[in-house]
């Protein structure tokens, strides 16, 4: 079989009109892996396609994980055996709304760093990615067999640089593994396509846009002629709906509108609809995004108005969608879809809960250093980050604040709470009133998530936790104890909830579960403050009573038949004595 890029595309010498669905393998439990792929093609989609998060898959620097989900190649075999073209985006940033747009945050360790650039270092981090990932794509290419049609050389680029030699680079390091058509994607303007392109390497360029396929296509028309190219017309990201920011109103779109513009792209060419499914953003590898001044630290659930939703239940939208296909493409099969089962598990009393400040020592090794040291100085990728240090003297304290700090700031004097900043408030000043001789300052600092696009995504921006220091008056504070709180599955079996609680100060609250079977649900969230939630180890994500969702989706794949350990830090001082589950989202 034959895959070709000429002014349309083939298989086979048979015109092709690629019609895909973004899926991210990462964002959706294996378990629902099949019905999802199923449900792509039930809406008449001929092709799939995911990005590949290199954070996920290089946890730490030369470790590397492709298990759970993030085994890329059980999800590409299932694509294919349900005969599905694919569509892989290794690029290395990848935006997404994830964490950091999908770089590892320990490159930001590395003094200097500049990524996306010629940067040394990046470069061979980059390479050495490569290296172990770029050989489990190998047999799945369309050349060897299998059902990858295309790859993509970095991503949006065009929004970020212009940097020809380092996009020389990258597809310099692909095509030393794989042999399928590069492509790039930008947004559809002159600016951007001209800076993120690479005409004269043979890289197919596409667009990206949610609207207005004429004007968008227009430009894209222009890069060509003005390059004397002759290439297919495609919306590489169809923005069918959108990501949400805590504190933000869930945004949504109209069904009948979408599929009308999804309409006039199919004249045009062919689309990738993004997203198909959202999904979820487990663990802490939610994104922000750049808001000016401010930042906005996107939400748990990754629903995004999609076809399907979170959980993979059929909208509206899809079968608007749907039926547009048939009628631009007669030859489209399309099927009825699966729905998934969702099941309320019930309510269950919370029986045991330990303050963060009883097993700190126990659960973290403390690192010492004279000034305060950003998270991934001492080799934190997420989480939390608790700093400590001494004041001595009964006495005022007018004047405390913290200098240049990510992203929300919780201020303890002898384990009680003083102070809460978060956004324009850092740097404010605090007044404590010390009333013994020797006082114990703790700052809990939470990272809430990098940006993944806009003109802060350089290293300098991007290191969190305390990046300047704690000032009294117009002096730096000096001696800091830190600890890591990154909640990994060891550090959790390590709380001894047998030790002192305070529900006023930073708390664990654990359940244990037992189920005859696994189920999918929802943990309602609505009486508690804000955190993050795990089942059998593994983080849920987090939760905040600012919305706009105030609940979790925790899936079959999470739970297993028997005893279940469910875990809530809990930051804000709220008592949790009972928790409750429903087989619905709650969205104010």
């Amino acid at each position: 079989m034959k895959f070709e890029i000429k002014e349309e595309f083939y298989i086979d010498n048979q015109e092709v009109k690629i019609i895909s669905g973004a899926v991210h393998y990462f964002r959706i439990p294996p378990t629902h892996w099949r019905q999802t792929l199923y449900n792509l093609k039930a809406m008449g989609c001929n092709c799939v396609e995911t990005y590949v998060p290199w954070n996920l898959h290089e946890p730490r620097k030369g470790h590397f994980d492709f298990s759970g989900l993030a085994d890329i190649v059980k999800f590409i075999q299932l694509a294919e055996e349900l005969e599905l073209y694919i569509i892989v985006r290794p690029s290395p940033y990848i935006c997404a709304e994830w964490d950091f747009g999908g770089l590892p945050a320990w490159l930001l360790a590395t003094d200097g760093m500049r990524i996306r650039s010629q940067h040394p270092a990046y470069l061979q981090a980059v390479s050495e990615y490569y290296a172990e990932l770029l050989p489990k794509l190998v047999p799945h290419q369309f050349t060897h067999g299998g059902n990858i049609l295309m790859v993509q050389v970095e991503n949006e680029y065009g929004s970020y640089g212009e940097d020809k030699c380092y996009l020389k680079y990258l597809v310099d390091e692909l095509r030393k593994y794989l042999d399928v058509p590069l492509f790039t994607s930008d947004g559809g303007w002159k600016e951007v396509l001209d800076a993120g392109t690479l005409p004269t390497e043979g890289i197919l360029a596409t667009a990206n846009f949610g609207s207005d396929a004429p004007e968008n296509f227009k430009w894209l028309q222009a890069y060509q002629e003005k390059n004397n190219l002759n290439e297919p017309y495609m919306c590489m990201e169809f923005w069918d709906g959108w990501f949400n920011a805590w504190q933000k109103p869930i945004i949504m779109r109209d069904p009948e509108e979408t599929a009308e513009e999804v309409r006039k792209v199919l004249k045009y060419g062919s689309i990738n609809f993004y997203m198909f499914q959202g999904g979820t953003n487990y663990g802490f590898y939610n994104g922000c995004s750049d808001a000016g001044e401010t930042n906005e630290p996107q939400i748990t659930s990754y629903d995004y108005d999609a076809p399907l939703t979170e959980w993979g239940a059929p909208t509206a939208k899809y079968f608007t969608i749907q039926k547009v296909i048939k009628e631009e493409v007669p030859a489209a099969q399309i099927a009825e879809p699966i729905y998934p089962e969702m099941v309320a598990l019930g309510n269950y009393r919370v029986e045991e809960s330990v303050s963060l400040f009883s097993v700190l020592d126990e659960i973290s090794q403390p690192i010492q250093n004279d000034y305060t040291l950003p998270m991934e100085k001492i080799g934190q990728n997420f989480g939390y980050t608790l700093y400590r240090s001494q004041l001595h003297g009964k006495r005022l304290v007018p004047k405390l604040k913290v200098v240049d700090a990510l992203d929300r700031v919780q201020f303890y004097l002898n384990n009680q709470p003083v102070a809460t900043q978060y956004q324009e408030s850092i740097g404010a000043d605090v007044s404590i009133e010390l009333v013994k001789e020797d006082n114990e300052l703790s700052l809990l600092v939470e990272n809430m998530g990098r940006n993944n696009y806009g003109p802060k995504l350089v290293a300098d921006t991007q290191r969190k936790g305390i990046r300047s220091g704690v000032m009294e008056d117009i002096h730096y504070l000096s001696d800091w104890t830190h600890y890591s709180l990154e909640f990994s599955c060891s550090q959790l079996a390590k709380i001894n909830f047998s030790k002192e609680s305070d529900y006023a100060t930073p708390s664990f609250y654990r359940v244990f579960i037992e189920l005859d079977k696994v189920n999918n649900t929802f943990l309602d969230c609505r009486t508690f403050g804000k955190g993050v939630v795990f089942v059998n180890g593994q983080n849920m994500g987090r939760y905040w009573n600012e919305g706009p969702v105030r609940s979790l989706f925790i899936p079959d794949y999470f739970w297993q038949e028997g005893v279940n350990e469910l875990i809530i830090f809990e930051t804000e001082g709220v008592l949790i004595e009972e928790i409750s589950f429903t087989n619905a989202p709650i969205i104010d």
